[in-house]
């Protein structure tokens, strides 16, 4: 098994390859019949995304054996046109100011579609109702699941390159700001400073809502920064990504701020070895729930088990999470081209937490580590 420091350098963020995805929507047609559909009714706005290239906030896409028929309203005019031509997506975009579904549900019985494909995850109990007694009344509906989120699971070239570089735009601002930990700045202030330190680099957005958890905050998981000040003793937990055109960045580091005494430094060796045997494990053809063990056992054997209170990773893409989930649950099997986190965590009521977490690219022979930010906990 190999891990790879990041072997292929990050481009700017500004800098990146195009991705091919005029192609995707031919591979969704490949999947309809399985799926037990003729045509299928897209309204996952990630999904939207990966399928056509738009990026606003209101769109629904029908795909037919023939035709992209692409549905949004007035403020996504000239957007929706840019956007999908842009990304070669040969779709027929119809703007109206309402019921975007009644337009689609038109356009299926137009084209003779017996059997309409709805995305069980993203479509309400009463949009699930108007869609049987009003708008397909005629025809058979499908619900599914997993037609496109599973077509987004291995990441292609474009994708991969654009999570790197958001995980080393991650990188590079956390080691710009990590020396102000020794200044006693409180939690949501640090957070602000490692936010705009992303922006600053590059980076679109945050991936979510930075975490700083500090001394006895550290052993909540999701803990959100507030007005405790960070102070000598104190473990720190930072969970942080940044957003590159789409895509995330996700790591976790725990830093030491002074001396923590003999207990939590102990934490911070084994959840360092817990991570590095996970890290290590993954590989293609590798049970997701074995690299979920390889980080188990090692926290197991300290004495913590109970300790370590979620899994291990997930998936990382369009969406923070999204599969494969990488627990003791999963049923997943990793496979070249899956992007997951390996984040191993011991939280201690008493102590605090300890979390180390790294996005890594699936490869064939080990995994490629794509956040690079030392482990070392000490800022001196």
């Amino acid at each position: 098994m190999a891990v790879t420091e990041g072997q292929t350098p990050a481009p700017p963020a500004g800098d990146l390859p195009p991705m091919d995805v005029a192609s995707r929507v031919g591979r969704v047609r490949e999947r309809l019949d399985d799926a037990g559909c003729d045509a299928l009714v897209v309204t996952n706005l990630t999904n939207v995304r990966y399928l056509t290239g738009f990026t606003g906030s209101a769109a629904v896409v029908l795909v037919t054996g023939d035709e992209v028929l692409f549905v949004s309203d007035g403020r996504y005019r000239d957007q929706s046109a840019e956007e999908l031509s842009a990304a070669g997506v040969d779709a027929r975009i119809e703007i109206v100011p309402a019921d975007p579904d009644g337009v689609v549900a038109a356009a299926a019985h137009d084209a003779g579609v017996g059997r309409l494909g709805l995305e069980a995850g993203s479509v309400t109990w009463s949009q699930q109702r108007r869609w049987a007694e009003e708008l397909f009344d005629g025809g058979t509906l499908v619900p599914t699941a997993g037609v496109v989120e599973e077509l987004r699971l291995v990441k292609d070239h474009g994708e991969a390159v654009r999570i790197r570089a958001a995980c080393a735009i991650a990188d590079e601002a956390l080691a710009k700001v990590r020396g102000r930990l020794l200044d006693g700045p409180t939690e949501s202030e640090f957070a602000l400073e490692l936010d705009q330190a992303m922006r600053a680099m590059g980076a679109a957005d945050v991936s979510f809502e930075t975490i700083v958890a500090s001394g006895q905050n550290g052993a909540k998981p999701h803990h959100r920064p507030g007005a405790r000040t960070i102070r000598e003793g104190d473990l720190v937990v930072l969970d942080f990504g940044a957003l590159v055109d789409g895509y995330h960045s996700d790591m976790t580091r725990t830093v030491a701020v002074g001396d923590v005494g003999e207990e939590r430094r102990r934490m911070l060796e084994v959840v360092l070895a817990a991570q590095d045997a996970g890290v290590r494990a993954v590989r293609a053809g590798v049970e997701a729930a074995e690299v979920d063990r390889a980080c188990r056992d090692v926290i197991e054997d300290a004495g913590w088990a109970d300790a370590f209170l979620h899994g291990t990773g997930h998936g990382v893409g369009l969406d923070i999470h999204e599969e494969p989930r990488v627990s003791g649950r999963s049923t997943a099997t990793l496979v070249a081209g899956h992007v997951v986190t390996v984040e191993p965590g011991v939280y201690l009521p008493e102590l605090g937490g300890v979390r180390i977490e790294d996005t890594v690219l699936v490869a064939d022979g080990g995994c490629d580590r794509l956040t690079l930010a030392p482990k070392d906990p000490s800022l001196r």
